[in-house]
């Protein structure tokens, strides 16, 4: 196995950070977080071992959807600093090895942006068609709707000039139309202009709905001919302004039509995409005590191209979706993690974080995180997960995952020493507050979850054939229990994990294995033998989970 061939394809073998600037450190202390203290906190980032930082949206907004209604997308949000700053950032995130993308959300503007302001002046505006409009009535569209919380269609009634503007999202969000080859090359430019300035690549936000130009108009007039052939030209737009820029697209489709999104197995659309298929039927997992789902899942992965990849998380920053379960399946995720209404959100998701959810149980905790960076794929936290933050319910909505990141015990978890009302919102209260959950305890306590993370980050990097090799589910007698096996040239690895609270004895049975070849544990010390047959037992506590190197005999490679 060569170490040097995983480089080139630098996404493949990477641990992603997603943050947003506002909530992770305030340095003016005028109680917003800005770019001079999330500089001075990179080296947190390095210590934990992430190699690539995601920023959500950091530019302009009218402050309607958490910075997601942009009203300049080449501008920086004066209260989180100015381009300099940003510079800054990167320069120091590439200094540290950390490469660093931001959100590209190109799929809609504010109602404020001085484009929309002009496109509503009248119907004969140059940029009138930015934006998609239709004059007559528009059918019922409440079954269409994101936020059915907030929205009961996605066409607003514009009274100046009397036609109707397309919302996907918010009525505050009116759409641009792809369709306008001006609006394209204003995308590109957009692109071009921030990695200019040092961006890695970009999490593209909502796909399906930027390349959805259904809504333009009856007929094919005004559509686009190939939507796809619009992604690959911005995919290949990125590939010639950056040296490996990514675009990490958020499709949040079934498996083969997430495929179409990549390329097919040519992968020349999406370099990667966020596996929320796999995450839902983790969380049935989990409920049921029963490994089944996720392998259901794992196994009805397509065939992709081998410079894909598939984006694995837990949690991110947006509600926690079941949408793609059945009714039952999310009544039951519902009743085992978010009984209460206040804990759900649009009937299809919960607005929790993953440790109030199992309890606090660090045994639970610790085997999910495990799994997590033990799947084929790239693991993606969301801040605070390395030391097992709660939400905030008393927010509501999605704003409840998005509490100030919670550095010491003191003021304001060390988030900012301004009073708690310029805070863009509270800080966690209860069992999960800062007084018991924060960095400065946790670097100092070996048997933190902090530490655990750092230690299962380093072993997820030395491990590049999850990343890279081929994934193969371990049959074996437990229902609660998931065994794989990721293999890639002469190095594999076997993870074991426990979803259920009765310890177990698993057997194992690898094929061209021997007595001479041992299983050494990565998370611990220890080492399993195996017999004539490649035959091996390995016990698990309730909730456990091991990492073990399959060593062959001569191998160069330090367990």
């Amino acid at each position: 196995m060569r170490i040097t061939d995983t480089a080139d394809l630098w996404w493949k073998n990477a641990v992603l950070y997603c943050l947003d600037v506002e909530t992770f450190m305030d340095w003016d202390d005028d109680g917003v977080g800005d770019f001079t203290g999330l500089a001075q906190r990179l080296d947190h980032l390095v210590d934990l071992g992430v190699t690539c930082l995601w920023l959500m949206p950091f530019y302009p907004t009218a402050e309607r959807d958490d910075g997601y209604d942009i009203t300049d997308f080449y501008g920086v949000d004066p209260r989180l600093g100015n381009h300099g700053d940003v510079v800054e950032v990167i320069r120091t995130a590439h200094d540290r090895g950390l490469r660093v993308i931001a959100d590209l959300v190109v799929n809609h503007t504010s109602d404020q942006h001085p484009w929309f302001k002009e496109s509503r002046k009248s119907k004969d505006n140059p940029y009138r068609d930015w934006y998609v409009w239709r004059s007559d009535t528009p059918p019922d569209t409440s079954d269409q709707v994101v936020f059915p919380d907030q929205e009961d269609s996605i066409w607003e009634l514009d009274e100046k000039t009397g036609e109707y503007y397309l919302h996907q999202f918010y009525k505050s969000q009116p759409d641009l139309n792809v369709t306008n080859p001006v609006v394209r090359d204003e995308i590109a430019k957009i692109v071009g202009f921030w990695t200019q300035l040092g961006l890695d690549g970009f999490r593209m936000d909502a796909v399906p709905f930027l390349l959805d130009t259904s809504g333009n108009g009856d007929g094919e007039a005004g559509r686009l001919p190939d939507p796809h052939a619009y992604l690959r030209d911005i995919r290949a737009f990125l590939d010639r302004r950056t040296n490996g820029g990514i675009l990490l697209g958020e499709v949040n489709l079934p498996f083969e039509e997430q495929l179409t999104f990549y390329g097919g197995t040519d992968g020349d659309e999406l370099t990667m995409q966020f596996d929320f298929i796999g995450m839902q039927a983790t969380y049935l997992s989990l409920a049921r005590g029963d490994a089944g789902p996720l392998v259901t899942a794992l196994q009805g992965r397509p065939t992709t191209s081998p410079d894909s990849q598939w984006a694995t998380f837990v949690r991110n920053h947006d509600e926690l979706t079941l949408d793609k379960l059945t009714e039952d399946e999310r009544q039951e995720v519902f009743a085992a993690f978010g009984p209460e209404p206040e804990m759900q959100i649009y009937d299809r998701g919960l607005i929790r974080r993953l440790p109030p959810m199992l309890d606090g149980d660090p045994r639970r905790i610790r085997m999910v995180y495990s799994l997590l960076f033990s799947l084929p794929g790239t693991p993606t936290l969301f801040y605070g997960e390395e030391i097992g933050m709660g939400e905030e319910l008393s927010v509501g909505s999605r704003l409840a995952v998005r509490t100030p990141m919670q550095w010491t015990s003191g003021t304001n978890g060390g988030f900012s020493r301004a009073k708690a009302a310029k805070l863009p919102g509270p800080v966690v209260t209860g069992g999960y507050a800062p007084e018991f959950v924060n960095v400065a305890d946790q670097r100092k306590d070996p048997d933190s979850l902090l530490s655990f993370f750092r230690r299962l980050i380093s072993r997820r990097r030395e491990c590049p054939e999850l990343g890279w090799g081929d994934f193969q589910v371990l049959e074996q007698p437990h229902s609660a229990v998931l065994a794989h096996l990721c293999s890639w040239d002469d190095g594999a690895l076997v993870a074991v994990h426990n979803l259920g609270a009765e310890p177990v004895t698993v057997p194992l049975q690898l094929a061209d294995c021997g007595p001479e070849h041992l299983l050494a544990d990565l998370l611990v010390d220890g080492t399993t033998a195996m017999d004539a047959d490649g035959c091996a037992e390995l016990t698990l506590e309730g909730y456990g989970h091991r990492w073990l190197r399959v060593v062959a005999p001569g191998t160069r490679r330090i367990r």
